[in-house]
């Protein structure tokens, strides 16, 4: 049986690799492509702790995982705040922890421009909020109206909650015959996404440092030796 993790941040291709770079957490739809397409297995595992991140690549992730073909568990093991709680809908079961929560809200963004702009803007966010209801609506099996409801209020959900609301269909450990259950730490705290210029002048600084290192001539090792020797230094 496979297993993707979802954790940290969920952003883009492109932001998935300035994450990579500097090792810190990330999910994106390339990775998540990968895994699906390198488990041979018919079951997958989905687990999830992320205070979420860029709609978008939620929506291509949840739309890559309902498409596998595969029997798909999530295991929601902290936090499904926001765009992981769309990727968390996925799944065919979702178990959640009796510790974890799931948060739910209205898409925003961060702009600027005239009031036609913002007006334009108004109208994106709210066909955008509608395209996450209806995950939501899908696994839930409520009405998108109530569901709007919930996310303007920025609802947090704990694990008897999300199960009465059908986020989840079941707490994990509930059934186990001693009771036993691992804690589990988690943080309910919001990290901003690194801005798409600081992306661009990630990418322009790798390019740069690539173009420079082919251009410049490689010594060889004999080379670095005789410079070692005529300092008269030993090896």
């Amino acid at each position: 049986m496979g297993k993707i993790e979802v954790k940290g941040d969920i952003v883009s291709n492109d932001t998935g690799e300035f994450y990579d770079f500097f090792g810190m957490t990330s999910t994106y739809p390339k990775k998540v492509q990968q895994a699906i397409e390198n488990d041979e297995d018919d079951d997958l595992i989905i687990d999830v702790a992320s205070n979420g991140g860029d709609v978008f690549a939620a929506s291509e992730i949840y739309t890559m995982i309902k498409s596998s073909g595969k029997r798909i568990t999530v295991n929601i093991q902290g936090l499904a705040a926001s765009a992981a709680s769309v990727i968390s809908m996925a799944g065919d079961e979702v178990r959640i922890s009796p510790t974890a929560m799931i948060m739910i809200h209205k898409a925003s963004v961060i702009g600027e421009g005239n009031a036609d702009d913002f007006e334009h803007q108004s109208d994106v966010l709210n066909s955008i909020d509608e395209s996450i209801a209806s995950a939501y609506e899908l696994k839930t099996g409520m009405n998108q109206d109530e569901l709007l409801e919930l996310m303007a209020k920025e609802t947090w959900l704990n694990a008897k909650e999300a199960v009465s609301k059908g986020f989840a269909d079941e707490i994990m450990f509930a059934n186990d015959e001693d009771g036993a259950e691992e804690p589990l730490d988690y943080v309910a705290s919001f990290s901003s996404l690194p801005s798409r210029q600081a992306i661009n002048k990630f990418r322009n600084l790798i390019a740069t440092e690539k173009i420079k290192n082919a251009q410049e001539p490689k010594e060889s090792l004999v080379a670095q030796k005789l410079k070692v020797l005529k300092k008269g230094e030993k090896f």
